[in-house]
């Protein structure tokens, strides 16, 4: 398997925190550790995809426009939702 070489950027805690595990033994290096961090994050949403298709096909398959538009006004952060106007006081 190909590998390529990227930068990322870390909080200094956590960057602390991952060395203190090399230095203990507990990962071969902040590479690796990065590298294994990433496989179980995919691996995670591969679970959850199969786990929702799985669900939806259960209750009547995928969502309609108007269920994924409920569902998106429900879940989408706060600063995607429109506001309403608030009436002075």
């Amino acid at each position: 398997m190909a590998t390529e070489k990227i930068t990322i950027t870390l909080p200094g805690s956590q960057l602390k925190e991952i060395r203190g595990l090399v230095a203990g033994g507990k990962a071969a290096s902040v590479s690796g550790f990065v590298k294994h961090a990433v496989g179980l994050a995919l691996s995670d949403v591969a679970e959850w995809k199969s786990m929702l298709a799985e669900a939806l096909e259960a209750t009547g398959g995928p969502l309609t426009k108007q269920e994924r538009e409920w569902a998106d006004s429900i879940l989408a952060p706060a600063k995607n939702r429109r506001r309403g106007k608030r009436s002075a006081a």
